[in-house]
């Protein structure tokens, strides 16, 4: 699809309904993650625009559902406004200069400038208006006999986006906003990094019927091979990357996403203007009917169990993998996604030389059973979510995670927990390039502790188990663990595409309760015992997995 044509589809196919945008196209793309939340700063859309209903709030009544003013077209061909009718006679919508009259249908239309290209790529009943929308501001009024029966006031139309009044805020066309998703109880394999590198690549080389693969970075040559088998057996392999992480797409990577190409596996990216998020960060899997979520990327340092702490866990789930699998359906097709092949025409690449160390494994894998396992996803519900149950903990908060702002709001919820009496814990990255912010950290909980509030944090001290932290998850009151691709700041809340899994029961929350207390004692300064511990307590839960683990010679990431 050219660009041209692409921007018109952005501008165009999508409407309030949710409904994919322009046309789908192929999978993946991948790099480097020193926290792409640092590159670019949060929007506060939210704030930019007001919504009132004065009269007829029932659901069926008439209401502006959506307007969006600024497409990324030359001239702002295909701005359009959105309207539930419900067959009610008589209705106006103005915009301060003009009125425009509503034929009264029985469901909504759609009030567009360009119909006869809207008609084309939306099953909405287009009706032609001179319609001109500012993207500085307006007010529309929606009318009916003369009489206000609804109003919306937006200011400052971010380009590409819509104003959806039923969320209340700027939303990139073509984004679902989702709710939290409780997918039921599931037995699991709970598992960290690089102590368990082998788990990732022996699931995806499990595939017999689907294997999406949703990344930030993918430059993983273990990783390709598994890919690349599974589609040559027939599975249904699909990929997804993000376009523009941070520091750039590396060669290894190009030479990576070109292999599986020219294998004939599907590679999306997210990219250009027209894509629904700031970064699409997540990293997961779905494998037949098995979720794979991750805190690590698809690469040497991450996955490959080179450098980074990581979290990990597979979940044996039908409801939690089909989930997953419509959060990739829609994140992969329409506005802001390309080929592969289209995306990398004319690129230059970095170099980015691989990691070489080994690890000793020292935190086995355990199957674990969880009573509930909920799906969060950002933008929408995961940043909310994650707060609204450190508000609930009662006894204890124990928290890795790579950086934490020291201003925001979810080190403010850690706060709030500690000064309930809540114990919380913090275990941060020991990488250089988070070490002002991370010591900022560490002196503000210090001044708390030296009050009286129970509240620590510690920079990682690795002692040759590991790199660097890279993990993001937390565990409560030893019932409750999250386990994602989300950085604890306010731009991954609200900005990127984040996954995090939330696994209820005694069972996950204790295995990641001893990987947290085994890293935590070596940050302090303490011998290996609570490793040695951690070794011990989890060797005859996880002898159930040595047949999969070992069945091959273990080796590293090429």
């Amino acid at each position: 699809m050219s660009n041209a044509r692409r921007l018109i589809a952005v501008a165009l196919v999508c409407t309030l309904l949710g409904q994919s945008c322009g046309v789908a196209v192929g999978a993946a793309v991948a790099v480097s993650d020193p926290d792409p939340s640092r590159a670019v700063s949060a929007t506060g859309r939210t704030s930019a625009a007001s919504t009132t209903a004065e009269s007829g709030s029932n659901a069926a009544s008439p209401q502006i559902l959506a307007t969006y003013p600024n497409p990324l077209t030359a001239g702002d061909t295909g701005e359009f406004v959105v309207v539930r009718v419900g067959g009610v006679s008589n209705l106006t919508l103005s915009d301060g200069e003009q009125s425009f009259s509503i034929p009264p249908r029985s469901g909504v239309v759609v009030l567009s400038s360009d119909p006869n290209t809207t008609r084309s790529l939306t099953p909405s009943p287009v009706v032609s208006t001179a319609l001109s929308l500012s993207n500085a501001g307006e007010r529309l009024v929606l009318r009916r006999n003369g009489t206000t029966v609804h109003k919306i006031r937006y200011e400052d139309a971010p380009a590409g986006e819509r104003w959806n009044a039923s969320t209340g805020r700027w939303i990139p066309l073509g984004l679902d906003l989702r709710e939290p998703v409780a997918t039921g109880p599931a037995d699991a394999t709970a598992f960290v990094l690089p102590d368990a590198s082998t788990i990732t690549v022996e699931t995806l080389r499990s595939a017999d019927e689907r294997l999406f693969l949703a990344g930030y970075t993918l430059s993983s040559a273990r990783v390709a091979d598994a890919l690349v088998a599974a589609h040559h057996r027939g599975v249904r392999v699909r990929v997804l990357v993000e376009g523009g992480p941070v520091g750039g797409v590396s060669r290894r990577q190009a030479e990576t996403l070109d292999r599986l190409v020219r294998a004939g596996v599907p590679v999306a990216v997210v990219a250009g203007p027209g894509a629904k998020f700031s970064f699409h960060h997540a990293k997961y899997a779905v494998v037949d009917d098995r979720a794979l979520v991750l805190t690590e990327n698809w690469k040497p340092a991450g996955t490959g169990g080179r450098d980074s702490r990581g979290w990990g866990v597979r979940v044996e789930s039908m409801r939690t993998a089909e989930e997953l699998a419509t959060v990739f359906e829609q994140d992969s097709t329409g506005c802001g996604t390309v080929s592969w092949k289209s995306y990398r025409r004319g690129r230059a690449f970095v170099t980015d030389p691989p990691p070489n160390a080994t690890y000793p494994t020292t935190i086995p894998p355990e199957s674990v059973h969880a009573t509930n396992v909920r799906v969060l996803t950002t933008p929408g519900n995961a940043g909310k979510a994650v707060i609204r149950r450190l508000d609930e903990a009662e006894n204890q908060i124990a928290v890795v995670n790579p950086r934490l702002d020291p201003d925001g709001r979810f080190f403010a919820a850690l706060v709030r927990a500690a000064r309930r009496g809540v114990t919380v814990r913090i275990l941060l990255s020991n990488a250089w390039y988070d070490a002002d912010e991370n010591e900022r950290v560490v002196t503000r909980t210090q001044a708390l502790r030296d009050s009286g509030v129970p509240i620590e944090a510690r920079i990682a001290e690795p002692r040759g188990q590991f790199g660097k932290v890279h993990a993001k998850g937390a565990v409560v009151d030893g019932e409750s663990v999250l386990v994602g691709s989300l950085n604890w700041n306010d731009h991954a809340a609200t900005e990127n595409r984040e996954v995090v899994l939330e696994l209820d029961g005694p069972e996950p929350a204790s295995y990641y309760q001893r990987a947290f207390d085994s890293d935590w004692q070596s940050a302090g300064g303490g011998d290996d015992s609570g490793t040695m511990w951690v070794l011990v307590a989890g060797a005859l839960a996880s002898a159930s997995l040595a047949g999969l683990i070992l069945k091959k010679t273990v080796r590293f990431e090429r």
